[in-house]
């Protein structure tokens, strides 16, 4: 009789569960739901061998492991490209039915965590962390504690789901509140939260934290005849799953873009974060025509939203030196929550900068987050001031080794060659992932082997091998964690010239200038002997950049340096496609349909030879390319008396 009314109140709770998180139309009170939830664990607390691992009395944790296992992916749990404007959309629209003819879905981008969920005969087995897309971590134990997660899914099927897990504003708030009573630092923002939550091998933390699910992707939709994409979410919804319900199927790129502006606006007021809107092919078999690069699906893609704006105080101003010596000013914030985000600091970028706005110390200011990532104060609320604010006065010596600066252009800088801080940027910026991409170098590490005397100019990362011994004695450094660095190093001698140049940190040259530069002169000894006259014929290149490539390898110690490696066998020419420089200096607008080519195809083709694409017509715009039905831009061009192409003549002069 026990075990029968057990498996009564197990299918009531599954069915509310279902009717509660997946139809959002409940038809158990909370109240009804509590008496069932007490009268279960009642009984299974007297009767422990009809207690089931699916039972939801195991959602409120206990399970604790020693550590996290390590979970290889069937299928690769890839991140997505990003695009961050109508532009990008539009491009990544063509390139698409460049292969197929689209429909779309459009999805809110969950700011949380991806996961995957393994069900064997409709039970939950496993639950795992994306990891670095081949390998996760098996967080089973914290998953079972969500709530949205389902522990038995409506049919016995073997399955595996992806999603996210994240944390609910409410939940977010209430757990920053109990941490401030304690005082305990609060957390940055949701998604760190719920990443942190799940990551906890006692399983009553996670369970404490209210987080929850959303299902988004089955990876193998072929084995259940599944056709589209969004016949594969509500398939996965039938089963039990919590599927996002502002997920909509969607014709065209311009009912994408209709759905991007309806949720940017709408997006305050939702109880969870979201950082963007997914788009993705709806067609399995158009999924698969595209494929996939080494890192994102094809068929898909993640539009970002723009930065947003909050109020907050200033409330100093500190000095802080970069890998150029430019001593730049930061605002000292008030913390305040930005774009998911903690801020207590933000850029002012120079003197000039904080004398237009006006800034002082004590201020009223609206902060930006530029790109979603460096925060920037955009303005002063000058109305709010009361007296007390304090004027900003600019530094005179470095914050570092107190070197009396130097005034170029809009910036002071730091020109001590012996400067700690300046030597570290510079070591840092050498190794970045656009640079030489060093695996394994972080600030910790190469500060550390700064201050010991191992590292101090770019060469020195190569004749690293030499110290090997006295590094295996420091603390955490064993005979695998060097052996990876050295393999870093050694493996980035066969680096194209581009991520030298960039990596060598010439000043106003940055990786797209680096490229422009290694493509057209083939090897670094053919830059170095370039003239300011050559130099500057270079699309993109301009006088400043000229002037600074050409100051750059004057220098005698920065020869010394490429000389040195040299001798290290670091390679020293391009290794991609050499650029023309056919169409150098010339500026081209595209408008109308191209019936031969994509717009994106047209940009890189004209690029490829030294052009370059802009978006509107002027007087410094040197063709005009006319496809099928012309906008405003052609009328433009007539006005100007700019110099028109059809398609085939544009073609012929390629």
């Amino acid at each position: 009789m026990v075990e029968k009314r057990i498996n009564e109140i197990l299918e009531i709770l599954k069915k509310a569960n279902y009717e509660y998180y997946v139809l959002d139309n409940p038809t158990l009170t909370d109240q009804e739901y509590d008496r069932y939830m007490q009268e279960l664990t009642k009984l299974e607390l007297e009767h422990p061998e009809l207690s089931s691992e699916d039972s939801p009395t195991k959602r409120v944790g206990g399970e604790v492991v020693s550590s996290f296992k390590k979970v290889v992916h069937e299928k690769p749990m890839l991140s997505l490209g990003n695009v961050f404007n109508e532009t990008d959309i539009n491009n990544f629209d063509e390139r698409i039915k460049k292969e197929v003819k689209p429909e779309y879905v459009c999805e809110l981008k969950i700011d949380g965590l991806a996961v995957s969920l393994l069900y064997e005969k409709g039970k939950l087995v496993r639950g795992a962390t994306r990891g670095d897309g081949v390998t996760g971590e098996d967080i089973t134990h914290n998953v079972r504690t969500i709530k949205s997660v389902p522990l038995v899914l409506t049919e016995p099927v073997d399955i595996e789901v992806r999603g996210e897990i994240y944390m609910p504003k409410s939940s977010f708030e209430k757990l920053n509140e109990e941490r401030r009573k304690n005082g305990e630092d609060v957390l940055a923002n949701p998604r760190n939260a719920a990443a942190g939550s799940v990551r906890q091998l006692d399983s009553k933390i996670a369970a404490s934290r209210g987080l929850a699910c959303f299902i988004y992707h089955l990876p193998n939709p072929e084995d259940y005849n599944i056709k589209t994409h969004f016949e594969a979410l509500q398939f996965m919804k039938k089963l039990g799953f919590v599927v996002n319900p502002n997920i909509r199927l969607v014709k065209n790129i311009d009912e994408v873009l209709e759905y991007i502006d309806e949720w940017t606006k709408k997006r305050p007021n939702l109880p969870y974060e979201i950082d963007g809107i997914v788009i993705k092919v709806n067609d399995i078999k158009m999924q698969q025509i595209l494929g996939f690069t080494t890192k994102y699906p094809k068929w898909a893609t993640a539009y970002k939203f723009p930065a947003t704006e909050v109020l907050t105080k200033l409330k100093d101003v500190i000095f802080t030196v970069g890998r150029t010596g430019q001593v730049t000013p930061n605002a000292v914030l008030e913390p305040v929550r930005l774009a998911g985000s903690i801020i207590s600091r933000a850029t002012l970028h120079n003197e000039d900068y904080c004398l237009n706005k006006n800034i002082k110390i004590g201020d009223i200011v609206s902060i930006r987050k530029a790109g979603d990532v460096i925060p920037e104060v955009v303005e002063v609320k000058k109305e709010r001031r009361d007296g007390s604010e304090k004027k900003f006065k600019m530094t005179s010596i470095c914050p570092i080794c107190h070197s009396k600066l130097v005034k170029k252009d809009k910036s002071y800088y730091c020109v001590n060659e012996e400067c700690d801080k300046k030597n570290i940027e510079n070591l840092l910026h050498f190794v970045e992932r656009d640079a030489m991409f060093i695996e394994g170098f972080g600030d910790a590490i190469v500060e550390d082997f700064y201050n010991l005397g191992y590292l101090k100019i770019c060469v020195d990362y190569y004749e690293l091998y030499k110290h090997k011994e006295k590094i295996m004695e420091l603390e955490g450094f064993g005979e695998k964690k060097i052996s990876n660095l050295l393999n870093s190093i050694e493996k980035s001698k066969n680096n194209s010239l581009e991520r030298l140049l960039f990596g060598l940190g010439i000043r106003y040259v940055g990786s797209k200038t680096a490229k422009i530069l290694a493509s057209y002169y083939g090897n670094i000894d053919n830059l170095i002997k370039a003239s300011y006259e050559d130099l500057i014929k270079i699309h993109d290149i301009g006088e400043v950049i000229g002037n600074s490539v050409l100051e750059y390898f004057k220098n005698q110690d920065n020869l010394l340096i490429i000389e040195k490696l040299k001798q290290h066998g670091i390679n020293m020419d391009y290794l991609g496609k050499k650029t023309s420089n056919k169409f150098s200096s010339k500026t081209f607008v595209l408008t109308g349909s191209l019936e031969k080519l994509t717009r994106n195809e047209a940009k890189e083709k004209i690029e490829s030879l030294g052009g370059n694409v802009s978006g509107s017509v002027s007087k410094k715009t040197s063709y005009v390319v006319v496809g099928k039905d012309p906008g405003s831009k052609y009328d433009e061009a007539l006005k100007l008396g700019i110099e028109i192409w059809n398609e085939e003549e544009f073609l012929k002069n390629l």
